[in-house]
C-alpha cells in the first residue's frame, strides 16, 4: 500500500559508485521501479550490477546521484528504510550449529515488527526442518532459509540477490511461485539473478547493465524487440544451402551453415519459417531437428555483451544520459 504519497518504490537518478583509485562502477544510471512490481537488474560481469545494489540496500553511499527508497535517501535515511525493506544476499553466512528455528527465531529478535518463525519457514518449504542444524541444509535450503529471514519482516521493498542459486527446477519454480504473490499483494521486488528464463518470466520491467551504464531498459519485450529469432534444421540427404529459395526472400537477415546443419536469424519469425515449410513441402522432404525460436531475453543479453550498446530506441526509453 502506497502510504506515503509516492508513485514509485526505488528511484534512481544520475546514480554514480567510484571505488579507491577513481574506478567508476557506476557512470550515471536512471531508472525507476513501481510500487508492486518485480524489476531485474541484470548485467555482463563486472557491469556495476552489485556496486547499483549495495547503493540501494543502504549499504555505501553514492558518489553522485539522487536514489529514494520509499522516499527516503537508504543511507543517510537508513533508520527510516531498513525497517520496511527485506534483503536475501547472495550468501547469508548463518551460524552452522544452530538449528533452522534458532536462526530464525534469533534473526526475528533483530527484526522491528517481525512475523511468526513458523510462518515464514512454511512459506518458504522449510516447515519439516525446523530441528535440523543449518550445516546439516543443502545448498539449494540454504538459500529458502536466506528468503524465509528476508521476509520475516513483511517487507513492502524485497531485494533479492541471486534467489534461486543451488536449487533445483522445483524449488527454483516454487520460488517464482512466492515471488509472483508477493508480488500481487503488494510487495515491491528487486532482483538480479544469472538465470535469463528467470527474469524474462517473473520481471515485469528489467534493466541490462554495460560496463556502468543502462544498455537495454523496459519490458522484456520492449527489451528483445529488433532481436533476431532463429530458425535451425538439419538439410536432407543430396541437398545443400543453396538448393533453398534466395535467403534474401525469406526474410532471413543472417545465417550460419555447420554441414547439414543450417541456421536462420531472421527478424520476420513467421514469414520465414512458412517459407521454409512450403518449401520442403514442394520439395517432398523433412528438415529434421526443426528448432524454431523466437527472440529471446538471452539474445538480447548475449547481443549487448558481444557488441555492448543497442541502436537507440531498442528497449531503452528511460534514462538517456547514462548511455552516453
Amino acid at each position: 500500500m502506497n502510504t506515503d504519497g509516492h508513485e514509485h518504490a526505488i528511484e534512481v537518478t544520475g546514480l554514480r559508485r567510484v571505488y579507491g583509485g577513481g574506478f567508476e562502477a557506476v557512470r550515471g544510471i536512471t531508472f525507476s521501479v513501481a510500487r508492486g512490481e518485480i524489476f531485474a537488474l541484470l548485467g555482463t560481469n563486472g557491469a556495476g550490477k552489485t556496486s547499483t545494489v549495495e547503493v540501494l540496500e543502504g549499504l555505501a553511499a553514492p558518489a553522485g546521484g539522487r536514489i529514494r527508497v520509499l522516499g527516503h535517501d537508504p543511507f543517510h535515511e537508513r533508520d527510516a528504510v531498513r525497517p520496511r525493506t527485506g534483503v536475501m544476499l547472495q550468501e547469508g553466512g548463518f551460524p552452522a550449529e544452530l538449528t533452522v528455528a534458532e536462526t530464525a527465531r534469533m534473526w526475528a529478535g533483530c527484526t522491528t515488527g517481525a512475523r511468526p518463525e513458523h510462518e515464514v519457514l512454511e512459506l518458504v518449504g522449510l516447515t519439516g526442518k525446523h530441528g535440523v542444524r543449518v550445516k546439516q541444509l543443502s545448498g539449494g535450503e540454504r538459500r529458502r532459509l536466506d528468503l524465509a529471514l528476508a521476509l520475516l519482516g513483511d517487507p513492502e521493498v524485497l531485494f533479492l540477490d541471486e534467489p534461486t542459486s543451488g536449487l533445483d527446477a522445483e524449488g527454483r519454480r516454487d520460488t517464482w511461485t512466492l515471488v509472483r504473490r508477493l508480488r500481487d499483494a503488494g510487495t515491491t521486488v528487486l532482483l538480479t539473478t544469472h538465470y535469463l528464463e528467470e527474469a524474462e518470466g517473473l520481471a515485469d520491467r528489467l534493466a541490462i547493465l554495460h560496463e556502468g551504464r543502462i544498455a537495454a531498459y523496459g519490458t522484456p519485450a520492449e527489451v528483445t524487440a529488433g532481436r533476431p529469432s532463429r530458425i535451425s534444421f538439419e538439410l536432407p540427404d543430396g541437398y545443400f544451402l543453396g538448393d533453398l529459395p534466395p535467403l534474401a526472400a525469406l526474410g532471413v537477415c543472417g545465417h550460419e551453415n555447420d554441414g547439414k546443419v543450417v541456421r536462420l536469424r531472421t527478424l520476420e519469425l513467421q514469414r520465414t519459417a512458412t517459407a521454409v515449410l512450403v518449401w520442403a513441402e514442394r520439395a517432398g522432404v523433412e528438415l529434421r531437428g526443426l528448432d524454431v525460436r523466437p527472440a529471446s531475453l538471452e539474445e538480447a543479453f548475449l547481443g549487448i555483451a558481444r557488441t555492448g550498446f543497442p541502436p537507440p530506441g531498442r528497449g531503452r526509453e528511460q534514462g538517456g544520459e547514462e548511455a552516453a
